[in-house]
């Protein structure tokens, strides 16, 4: 492995101010790989992801024309004075592939491409072209002019044609239909000027009223149960028809396919918790009976391999799937698909050694964890030939069992050792261990963070004096005494996914761990038997969405009772006291910055000297609670504004058993006022823990889900958690963690270990009882990593 030697084999930072860091300079060995460790908020991503590789991006993309770059995002540059030694990054993060229903794991990689060539070359019979095997495709035929040039003379026929493509026609290559409950999208008894839609967004007092009242298919006056059956069908079914009204072009659009236009073709979890509640109201989604979800056309299920069709590989686990091709290589006539048969096996491979061969080709991409999808992205790079790249990770051992963590490991070195820059932002000490290169930032997190405390060997570290130093060496006891369950959720028979008909009691009152390896069942058993049920709160990884608007104050429900104590202080409205509303600066309209279009150059973003980006009208700013305005606060890091809202004048109880709430999560340090956009993986599970702790339905008898709390969590955090678990039980209410580290495990009273391996080799109960039990029963991974962790 080469040396650092020159300026040639470092890059550079200078100066580095994104976000909390404070100047930070630098100089990162290329060719080796690189762990970047320190408390959530230390800087760490700011350092690495919003200026090394952010720039890095940005440089690229200012190497296409102008005409090409006005159809990329524009990046600005970051703040940072000199970036030297820049190669071109890749990033591989944690975040989730889309989640769009014709989104799946095998469209996500080259493996589904793959399957569709071989089965138009091998398959029988012989239907057509790859996309003839395609669910994304639609099967069409019609004739259209073709003009073409025959001996100097211009010709124009009129042809045939047609596409064969694999699209089940019923459910449209989604594998599942959806049927749409009317009552829930109007009030039949009230005519549609009287306010009969109950679709979020349909007012009558905009474009929609305009429209319906002028389009003539209907009297928006009468009640819609005396609507004609014609009327009804125009309101309901009617498509895209252009009109023209009071002199203005507009379409008119049913309801139901403006429903599935505007709610069903988009992600449920990205949308707002009112609308997503609407969909779940109104629509009913069962599994397509013509192509059995498998979203493919009866022709394109025909066309088989050994008896085999692309549905039947394409639900196979990819371990299965990996021997079946080795099946298909034997098959005499091959030779023209070799090739393709091993690029084929290598990348499913590639799935199996980076620890998700548990994984079916058709699973949807939107059902994957953070961690899952990560690893997917990996895999597109394990087998590529570019060498002298800087590889990106955001905690690559996310979701992963201690057991696979070294697998992980493995393929970290191997990107290194092909002669590439591996940059890794990681807690966990067995990742920290096989670093060439740390840098620890610090000290602390939010402002008291932005610092590079430690920057060497990992010998190093461990010997320094900073927080990651002394707790890099972090091992736990086992508990000596157990709180006693008082009843439990009893599941019998769960077989969703790859659970083989578990029968399980769950404890009550207790702190109960769920773990074994990832792929093992143990969301499949919690979220699918538990979550749901009456009185259980489920804290689970679905992101949170957020425009630079959102912010933790208003995510939280926090800046409402601010708010109101703000308005009640100085006789005024609430509104004033809001950003998003009628006290916002009009210069910036309440972002803080204003952004300057430049052409083809990159849109520059400069602070509002109206407001000096405090977002607020001076004249709101000259209201104040407790000697502090709106702006102050919310510029307030969460546990000084729990101390402000605590006591006094500026006394506000609501806000502060809400901000406590975020500091008992370890999220003490953000302001009130961060923009959600700026804040971790991590950093936003456990807001929306906080949130959820705070919800008025959390009362004592709850039971909690948390899948894994300890995500982004610094070594030294893992006590606090630890804390706030015990705090949960102690007050009457039972917790269930899906979770991976040990030290989490250790201090289970009770543990449920899954597996004894990952997808039909998992899915059954491998031991139940307390950790002690389980280290000493030493038949699981489980009990071996635990047992090799705990001090005993």
């Amino acid at each position: 492995m080469p040396h650092a030697a020159d300026s040639h084999d470092l890059i550079r930072v200078t100066g580095a101010r994104e976000n909390n860091l404070k100047n930070v300079s630098l100089e990162l060995p290329k060719r080796r790989l690189t762990v970047f460790t320190g408390v959530s908020g230390s800087g760490k991503s700011s350092l690495v992801f919003d200026t090394i590789a952010a720039e890095s991006q940005r440089l690229i993309n200012e190497t296409y024309s102008a005409f090409v770059q006005g159809f990329m995002p524009s990046l600005a540059r970051p703040d940072v004075d000199v970036l030297e030694g820049l190669t071109t990054a890749i990033i591989v993060d944690q975040q989730r592939l889309g989640a769009d229903p014709r989104s799946t794991v095998g469209t996500a990689t080259d493996t589904g491409a793959m399957l569709r060539i071989l089965f138009s070359r091998l398959g029988q019979p012989h239907i057509g072209s790859p996309q003839a095997f395609s669910f994304n495709v639609a099967s069409m035929s019609g004739a259209g002019a073709v003009t073409f040039d025959r001996g100097g003379k211009t010709v124009k026929e009129r042809r045939d044609f047609a596409i064969v493509g694999g699209m089940c026609p019923r459910c449209e290559g989604r594998g599942a239909i959806n049927d749409i409950d009317l009552s829930a999208l109007y009030d039949d008894t009230k005519s549609l000027n009287d306010g009969a839609l109950t679709i979020p967004g349909f007012s009558m007092e905009g474009w929609y009223g305009r429209i319906f009242n002028g389009c003539g298919f209907f009297d928006p006056d009468k009640p819609i149960r005396d609507f004609t059956a014609k009327e009804l069908d125009a309101l309901l079914h009617k498509e895209a028809t252009k009109l023209k009204i009071d002199g203005v072009n507009l379409t008119y659009l049913g309801l139901i396919p403006q429903i599935k236009k505007s709610f069903l073709a988009k992600d449920v979890e990205a949308m707002q918790p009112h609308i997503r509640a609407f969909v779940e109201r109104a629509v009913t989604f069962t599994t397509c009976p013509d192509c059995d979800g498998t979203r493919l056309s009866e022709t394109a299920r025909s066309s088989k391999i050994n008896g085999v069709s692309i549905a039947d590989v394409s639900a196979m686990q990819i371990t299965d799937l990996a021997q079946w091709i080795d099946g298909v290589s034997e098959t005499t006539g091959i030779e023209g698909v070799a090739p393709l048969l091993t690029a084929l096996r290598h990348t499913l491979d590639s799935f199996v050694e980076i620890g998700l061969g548990y994984l079916s080709l058709d699973r949807p991409a939107g059902t994957l964890s953070g961690g899952e999808a990560q690893r997917v992205k990996m895999i597109r790079h394990l087998g590529s030939a570019l060498t002298d790249v800087t590889y990106v990770f955001d905690e690559p051992t996310i979701g992963l069992h201690p057991h696979d963590i070294d697998r992980m490991n493995t393929l970290l070195v191997q990107l290194r050792d092909k002669g590439n820059t591996v940059l890794v932002v990681e807690h966990k000490p067995e990742t920290i261990a096989i670093a060439d290169h740390v840098v620890d930032l610090g000290p602390g997190a939010g402002t008291a963070g932005g610092d590079v405390v430690f920057e060497g060997t990992v010998d190093g570290l461990r010997r320094s004096d900073t927080l990651t130093g002394r707790h890099l060496d972090d091992r736990t006891s086992l508990k000596q005494s157990f709180r006693k369950a008082h009843g439990a959720l009893k599941i019998r028979g769960a077989d969703i996914h790859n659970l083989q008909n578990v029968d399980v009691d769950i404890p009550l009152g207790v702190l109960v761990v769920v773990t074994g390896v990832a792929g093992s069942g143990k969301s499949s058993l919690i979220d699918g038997s538990v979550a749901g049920r009456d009185g259980v709160v489920s804290v689970d990884q679905s992101p949170i969405r957020g425009s630079r608007r959102s912010n933790p104050a208003t995510y939280t429900g926090a800046l409402e009772p601010i708010r109101k104590a703000f308005a009640k202080a100085n006789g005024v409205k609430p509104a004033l006291f809001s950003s998003n509303s009628e006290g916002a600066c009009p210069t910036c309209n309440g972002v803080g910055v204003v952004f300057t279009d430049l052409g083809v150059m990159a849109t520059v973003e400069s602070l509002c000297e109206e407001c000096e980006g405090r977002r607020f009208q001076a004249e709101v700013l000259g209201y104040t609670l407790g000697g502090r305005d709106i702006a102050e606060v919310l510029a307030m890091p969460v546990a000084e504004a729990a101390a402000f809202f605590s006591e006094g004048e500026a006394k506000v109880a609501a806000a502060q058993k809400i901000l406590d709430r975020m500091a008992d999560v370890g999220l003490g340090y953000l302001t009130l006022g961060q923009p959600l956009t700026t804040l971790s993986g991590g950093e936003r599970q456990r807001l929306k823990l906080a949130s959820r702790l705070s919800d008025k339905g959390a009362d004592e008898g709850s039971v909690y889900i948390l899948d894994e709390p300890t995500t982004g969590l610094h070594l030294a955090d893992v006590d606090q958690l630890l804390g706030l678990l015990d705090r949960l039980v102690d007050s009457g209410r039972s917790v269930i963690v899906i979770e991976h580290h040990q030290a989490v495990m250790a201090h289970a009273d009770w543990i449920i270990d899954l597996g004894p391996g990952a997808g039909h080799d998992g899915g059954r109960i491998v031991f139940e009882g307390t950790p002690r039990q389980l280290v000493d029963s030493a038949t699981t991974l489980t009990a071996k990593h635990l047992a090799d962790y705990v001090r005993t």
